[in-house]
């Protein structure tokens, strides 16, 4: 019986350690910008003091009075989920206040274009240049 936990602990640590890695190579290939990285280097981490100290979630779940120890996992996940969310959805209010303020750039700019385009207008602007030389 007691092969099976070490086993467990064994293949979490691997997968860990994997998990860790593989964020390491979106930070490096710039697929993953390192803001958003520390997340889930800290779920990692996290990860790995509970697959090394296989007691700290039970001892964890007591100190807090929680009854059924997996529970403070999916509460702790939910939490952290709710963290992410409210992170991405300010993330995602900025970039649209910019996308706005662009769009509204890109609408001046081919306006003045568009004028400039216009023969009416050029020969205002030739006009207006001629008088003051």
């Amino acid at each position: 019986m007691q092969s099976l936990p070490i086993t467990i602990q064994l293949f979490s640590i691997v997968g860990t350690l994997i998990f860790m890695a593989f964020i390491a190579r979106l930070i490096v290939r710039g697929k993953l910008r390192e803001e958003y990285s520390f997340v889930w280097i800290v779920c990692a981490i996290i990860l790995l003091v509970f697959s090394v100290w296989r007691d700290g979630l039970t001892q964890i779940s007591r100190l807090l009075g929680v009854f059924y120890p997996p529970a403070l996992i999916f509460l702790m996940a939910i939490f952290a989920i709710i963290c992410f969310l409210v992170h991405l959805s300010v993330v995602n209010s900025k970039l649209q206040h910019s996308i706005k303020e662009l769009t509204h750039e890109i609408a001046i700019l081919k306006k003045e274009v568009m004028d400039m385009q216009t023969p009416g207008t050029m020969v205002q602007t030739n006009e207006k240049q001629s008088n003051l030389t």
